[in-house]
């Protein structure tokens, strides 16, 4: 085989993403109104010191209205302004653990599926531990150990996340290590790791995306759920999960401060999910 079909089989299953169907477009639609109101909620929110630690007590819980579209809070800041701060925390998180846990899942799943023998057996051996856990339990004894905050969810969901991605890419690792086309590169004398980096790394990475995309909404919940028990972001942080967990106790009179928080929770990781099951869907045709 010569090098540009070499080139040309690395390339295709990448190719792929240029045709997602429309449920994926409408996630990642979705997904982009989120993210693009997050990256501008200093500018478009209607009261950008409520993001922080503003209070207005004479202005406290009061309903939507049109000076507060979405009402005001226990101490007066405007929920709408801390709603869209707030989709700058959770996304933050999203995008941080998804990287570490993808970076270190997918080259930990690599080695292991192209080398194979005792280096397989030892990585496999410490994911089947991580994934003797349920991941959001294990989150929740690491979060405890460390002080709260945004950076102690990051890590404490991350070092959870890493092992599927392992196991999912060696799998595929494995299967494309045994191919034509690596087998003509060894023959050919290119080295160990470059054949991994040219070849079976991207050749691998098709349905880590898949997975990534999907497990978006995932990591969102999870780490909604650690701020709503007191072990993620804390005042005078906006987050979601902390704003659910501050408004719990109002939701039968101040419906409000509860309701808007857990509904951006809800079409984001919505978004991510219809996002995920359309390039699922198209990929797998």
């Amino acid at each position: 085989m010569t090098a540009p079909a070499l080139t040309t089989f690395r390339r295709t299953p990448l190719r792929h993403l240029a045709g997602v169907d429309r449920l994926a477009v409408a996630g990642g639609v979705l997904l982009g109104i989120v993210v693009l109101a997050a990256l501008l909620a200093p500018w478009i929110a209607p009261y950008p010191d409520d993001g922080g630690s503003a209070t207005h007590p004479l202005e406290a819980l009061l309903p939507p209205s049109g000076a507060h579209w979405f009402g005001t809070d226990q101490v007066g800041r405007d929920v709408l302004s801390r709603v869209l701060f707030g989709a700058r925390t959770s996304l933050l998180i999203a995008v941080a653990v998804l990287a570490i846990s993808g970076v270190a899942g997918v080259g930990l799943g690599v080695v292991a599926g192209y080398a194979g023998g005792w280096a397989r057996d030892v990585i496999m051996r410490v994911t089947d531990i991580f994934l003797a856990f349920p991941a959001l339990l294990l989150s929740l004894a690491l979060a405890v150990v460390l002080q709260p905050s945004v950076t102690t969810v990051i890590v404490a969901i991350a070092v959870t996340w890493w092992p599927w991605y392992a196991r999912l890419t060696a799998s595929v690792a494995a299967s494309v290590a045994t191919r034509g086309f690596v087998d003509s590169a060894r023959c050919l004398g290119v080295p160990a790791p470059l054949i991994v980096l040219r070849h079976v790394l991207p050749n691998s990475l098709t349905p880590v995306l898949v997975q990534l995309s999907l497990d978006g909404g995932g990591v969102i919940l999870t780490a909604a759920a650690l701020s709503y028990l007191g072990l993620g972001a804390h005042e005078p942080t906006s987050e979601w999960g902390l704003m659910v967990q501050q408004g719990q106790s109002l939701f039968t009179t101040d419906w409000w401060v509860v309701t808007f928080p857990g509904l951006a929770i809800l079409v984001t990781a919505f978004s991510f999910n219809v996002l995920g099951e359309g390039l699922r869907a198209r990929l797998s045709r």
